[in-house]
C-alpha cells in the first residue's frame, strides 16, 4: 500500500507530550491569574480596563515570570518528550527491525524482547510464535517439495531406464516392457492424484455438508474387500448413524485411506481389521484399528509425515506412495478435526479421527 509520509510517532509523542505539559502550565497561570484577581491583585475600572493596584509591582514582576516558566515547560516538554518517546518505543524498532529480516527471508532469528509483560512484549512474543510456526511451516513444505521430487523423479527415471533397455535389445519382448511401464505409470499417476488432493485440502476449496460416517465407511470397506480377502484380512463394521459436516468425498478419501492402510499394513492371511463410527458428546468419531506389527511409540508421530513409510516397508510389495496418512491428517485439520494415533499392544494401530458435529439440516 502507497502512503504519504508524515510525522514519526516518536514526534507525535514528543509534540504531544510537549503541547500536555503547555497546557497544563497555561491553566496552572491562568488559575494564579484568577486568584491574584479574586484577592484584589488585579482590578478593571467600569470601562473594563486593567487599573494600577498597590500590588502592580508585583502583577508586572509576575508576567515576565510566567513568559519565561512558558518557554521553559516547552523546551522540558520537548526535550522530555523526544527522551521518553524513544525509550517507550525502543521496543517497536526491534520488532519493525524482525519484521523487516523476516520479510527478507530470514525466518531464524527472535525477538525475545526482556523485560515484563506489557503490550509490547505480548507483540514481541506473539510475533516470536508466529515466525516460529512460520519458519517450521517452510522447512516442512521445502521438505515435501523435495520428497515429491525425488518420488516422481523414480518412475521417471525407471521408465526411460526401460526405454533405453527395449531401445538397445530389439530382440526384448515388447509384452513385458509394456506391462512394466504401465505399472510405472499408474504409480505416478496415483502419486500425482495424491499431491492434487493434499494441495485441494490445504485450501479448503470443497462445499461443506451433512453426510454419515457410518455409510462412509460401509463403502469404503465394500470397496477394498477384494484386496482384504486377496490378503486374508477380516475386516469388521459397525456403528450407528453418525452425522458429520464435510467433503462427502474428501470424507469417503479419508475413510478409504484409513481402511486400506489397515489392510496393507496387517499380519498376512490371518489379519483383522475393525471399523467402527459412533457419535460423541464432542462431536463424530470414526476409529480404523488393525492387528500388526508392533509400532513403536516413537516411530509414530512420523507416520503422517508425507513419504514415510517406515523402512521396513519401502522396498516391499506393500509401499504405497506415501502419502496415506499424511492425506488422513490433511483432510482431517481442514474439516477442524482431530486425528489420533495410538500403538496397540498387542500390536498394529488404532487410528481415530473426531469431526465436529453436524447441527440437525446443516448445510452450508
Amino acid at each position: 500500500m502507497n502512503r504519504r509520509s508524515g510525522l514519526s510517532v516518536r514526534v507525535k509523542l514528543t509534540l504531544s507530550y510537549a503541547g500536555f505539559l503547555m497546557l497544563a502550565g497555561a491553566l496552572l497561570l491562568a488559575a494564579i491569574g484568577l486568584f491574584l484577581v479574586r484577592e484584589g491583585w488585579l482590578q478593571t475600572n467600569p470601562e473594563g480596563a486593567w487599573r494600577a493596584t498597590p500590588g502592580t509591582t508585583f502583577v508586572r514582576g509576575f508576567a515576565p515570570t510566567a513568559a519565561a516558566v512558558m518557554l521553559f515547560l516547552l523546551g522540558f516538554g520537548l526535550l522530555g518528550g523526544w527522551i521518553l518517546a524513544g525509550r517507550m518505543l525502543a521496543p517497536l524498532t526491534r520488532i519493525t527491525d524482525a519484521t523487516r529480516m523476516a520479510t527478507n527471508g530470514s525466518l531464524s532469528h527472535r525477538i525475545r524482547l526482556p523485560g515484563r509483560r506489557d503490550e509490547f512484549r505480548e507483540l514481541a512474543d506473539a510475533f516470536d510464535t508466529m515466525l516460529a510456526r512460520l519458519e517450521a511451516h517452510v522447512a516442512e513444505q521445502r521438505r515435501f517439495a523435495a520428497n515429491a521430487s525425488h518420488e516422481l523423479r523414480t518412475p521417471l527415471a525407471i521408465s526411460k531406464s526401460l526405454l533405453d533397455v527395449a531401445h538397445n535389445d530389439p530382440t526384448h519382448e515388447p509384452g513385458k516392457l509394456v506391462d512394466r511401464l504401465r505399472t510405472v505409470n499408474a504409480r505416478a499417476i496415483d502419486l500425482t492424484e495424491a499431491l492434487l488432493l493434499l494441495s485441494r485440502a490445504e485450501q479448503r476449496s470443497f462445499t461443506r455438508e451433512r453426510v454419515d460416517l457410518s455409510l462412509l465407511a460401509e463403502e469404503a470397506t465394500e470397496v477394498l474387500l477384494p484386496l482384504a480377502e486377496k490378503r486374508g484380512v477380516t475386516i469388521e463394521t459397525s456403528g450407528d448413524i453418525t452425522p458429520a459436516l464435510g467433503s462427502p468425498a474428501l470424507l469417503l478419501q479419508l475413510t478409504t485411506n484409513l481402511v486400506h492402510n489397515a489392510i496393507v499394513h496387517n499380519v498376512p492371511e490371518r489379519g483383522v481389521v475393525r471399523v467402527r463410527t459412533r457419535v460423541h458428546h464432542t462431536g463424530a468419531v470414526l476409529t480404523v484399528e488393525n492387528t500388526g506389527e508392533h509400532v513403536p511409540p516413537e516411530l509414530v508421530p512420523t507416520l503422517t509425515e508425507p513419504f514415510q513409510r517406515g523402512t521396513e516397508r519401502v522396498h516391499s510389495d506393500r509401499a504405497g506412495v506415501g502419502l496415506g496418512l499424511a492425506i488422513v491428517e490433511t483432510l482431517t485439520h481442514a474439516h477442524d478435526g482431530t486425528l489420533t494415533l495410538t500403538p496397540r499392544p498387542a500390536g498394529g494401530l488404532r487410528v481415530t479421527v473426531e469431526l465436529p458435529p453436524a447441527a440437525p439440516h446443516s448445510r452450508t
